[in-house]
Order: C-alpha cells, then sequence, then structure tokens
C-alpha cells in the first residue's frame, strides 16, 4: 500500500511547479503551470488547480501540502508580506491556501525551501554550511549555517539575491527599492537583457540573427545557441557568470561555506556558467575559505524547491506529531 504524500508547490516568478512526493523524497506527479501576468486573485486558483491535479495522481493519501513562494515572510504570523516578482502582499498565506485546499499547509520562502532539499538529499548533503542560490527570474538564497536553515530573526532573512555588487547599477526589478543588485545583474532577466543588447551589436552573430527572426532571446534559446558555440551567446553566458561570481565571492568570505550550491533554470547552462563564476570566486576570495569551497549545480536542479516544499510539509505533520504513517 503506498504511503503517504505531501504535495510540493514552487512558485517562481513566472512558473509554478507542484509535485506529489514521497518521505523518501520521490516525486510521483508534476503539474506546471505558468503564472506570469497574474493578479493575486488568478494567481492562487492556478495553485489550486495544480495542487488538485497532483493530488488526483498521487498514488496515495495526501496529508498537507507545502508552498515555496519568493515572497518575504513574516514567520512569527505566517504572513507573506511582499513579493518581488508575484502579486503576494499582506497575506495569511498559509491559512488562505488551507480553506481552500482543505489541508494543512506549510509555506516558507522558495529559495529556503530549496536549500533544505539540497541539504537533505542533494548538492549540500553531509555539509554543516552552506550556500544555496536559484536563478531564474530573480535570485533567490537560502543559508545552511551550523546544520540548520536560517531564516532571521522573524523568517525574511537570507534575501541573498538583493545584495548589492555594484553601486551605481541598474534599478532592480519588481518591487525591490535597491539598485545594482545581484538579481538585477546576474537574474535570468538579466541574462535576456544582456542577450538582446549583444544580439543588437553584433547582428550577424547567431544570437543577432535569432533576434531578427523574433525569437525570444529568454535563457532556453541563449543558452541552446551558447552550447553549439555561438560566440555572441558564450559571451553572454561569461558575463552572467562572473558577476553571479563576484556575489558568490562575497557570500563565501561572508559565510565560509563547504559549498555553494546554484540552481534555478539558468543552470541548463552548467559549466559554461559556474565556470566563469567558479574562476572569480578563486580570485577574489580570502584564504582559507576559498581553498575549501566547493561551487556546485543542484541536484535537485529545478525541482529542488517543490521537493523542499514537500519536505517542509512532512517536517510540519512531524511536529504535529501526525508522522508517516
Amino acid at each position: 500500500m503506498p504511503g503517504r504524500r505531501t504535495i510540493g508547490v514552487d512558485m517562481g516568478g513566472t512558473k509554478l511547479l507542484a509535485g506529489a512526493v514521497d518521505a523518501g523524497l520521490g516525486v510521483h506527479h508534476r503539474a506546471q503551470r505558468s503564472v506570469a501576468g497574474l493578479d493575486q486573485a488568478a494567481l492562487l486558483e492556478v495553485a489550486v488547480d495544480a495542487v488538485d491535479e497532483a493530488r488526483d495522481s498521487a498514488d496515495g493519501v495526501v496529508a498537507a501540502v507545502g508552498f515555496g513562494i519568493p515572497c518575504l515572510m513574516d514567520q512569527r504570523t505566517g504572513t507573506a508580506v511582499i513579493a518581488v516578482n508575484l502579486p503576494l502582499a499582506g497575506m495569511a498565506f498559509a491559512d488562505v491556501m488551507a480553506e481552500r485546499l482543505g489541508l494543512p499547509v506549510f509555506v516558507d520562502n522558495d529559495a529556503n525551501l530549496a536549500a533544505l532539499a539540497e541539504h537533505r538529499a542533494g548538492a549540500a548533503a553531509g555539509t554543516s554550511d552552506a550556500v544555496v542560490l536559484t536563478i531564474g527570474t530573480g535570485i533567490g538564497g537560502g543559508l545552511i549555517l551550523r546544520g540548520d536553515l536560517y531564516r532571521g530573526s522573524i523568517g525574511s532573512g537570507a534575501e541573498l539575491g538583493h545584495m548589492v555588487i555594484d553601486v551605481n547599477g541598474p534599478r532592480c526589478q519588481g518591487n525591490c527599492p535597491n539598485r545594482g543588485c545581484l538579481e538585477a545583474l546576474a537574474s535570468g532577466t538579466a541574462l535576456a537583457r544582456e542577450a538582446r543588447r549583444i544580439a543588437a551589436e553584433r547582428p550577424d552573430s547567431g544570437l543577432g540573427r535569432a533576434a531578427a527572426e523574433g525569437l525570444e532571446l529568454a535563457g532556453p534559446a541563449v543558452t541552446e545557441l551558447a552550447h553549439d558555440g555561438d560566440p555572441a551567446a558564450l559571451e553572454v553566458i561569461e558575463l552572467i557568470g562572473t558577476r553571479l561570481g563576484v556575489g558568490v565571492a562575497s557570500l563565501v568570505n561572508i559565510f565560509n561555506p563547504q559549498v555553494v550550491v546554484i540552481g534555478g533554470g539558468v543552470m541548463a547552462a552548467g559549466d559554461l556558467l559556474l565556470e566563469p563564476a567558479r574562476r572569480i570566486v578563486a580570485e577574489r576570495v580570502l584564504p582559507p575559505s576559498r581553498d575549501v569551497v566547493r561551487i556546485e549545480a543542484a541536484h535537485f536542479g529545478v525541482e529542488a524547491g517543490m521537493i523542499g516544499a514537500a519536505a517542509l510539509a512532512f517536517d510540519g505533520l512531524a511536529m504535529r506529531g501526525e508522522g508517516l504513517a
């Protein structure tokens, strides 16, 4: 007889991924939805629909739902305070979704949950101190410090994508009031912006021809061209990887982690992105932190947040004394 499942939901800036997950973190069904351009009411409806699909196909009793949302949280009240790239603000998110779904709901920042998954069974397994960055529409951050997930004093900590790497840099996106954030310069959004700029400067390149043909110069297209060897696309990935390395170097100097795990959709570029980042870290980080840190791709890839959300739900049930039976 199948054991109990939880549903993990990862809300990104443009996509939502839900999955039915067992206690060993195996995924039994996935449901994906677009959330680009939705208002708050429509976003919640899409989330409910995806959870219902995963629950109907779960092959086991679903006991709870975990949500990872790209939002600053106030864990004292369970309130989603503000999201940079989604229409969520001032909402008791867990209570609202529990009422709609008729199941216990647990919620945390999406990158925190990616860090939870990678520490529990992924690229950060066996470490005591790790930094996790998720690179998609924006850049999320999660910290494992002395073996525990670090959330800050009220649950809004580890917004690593909003560390400043250029004091005179561009305005950050969405609801962030800052300038020159890592997110503004090294996210998937930044990659697309740089791709459009370089395509315009080099119209005879593969990137330039793709732009002229009307292809959307987002991460997947740029990454494919880079893997095919187009110099302009490679230049874009190199630039984003270098900027990422500047941010990672500061994080390594501050936290002295054993590993920095990079996940999210932009990691489809693989070592084309990671090698420039590793080079910058080797050049800029103080010893001995420089000599012990590893820069690795997320083991769970783009599913890290979803799997971590499911793990959060299992943890929440255990704290209530409900176990796995």
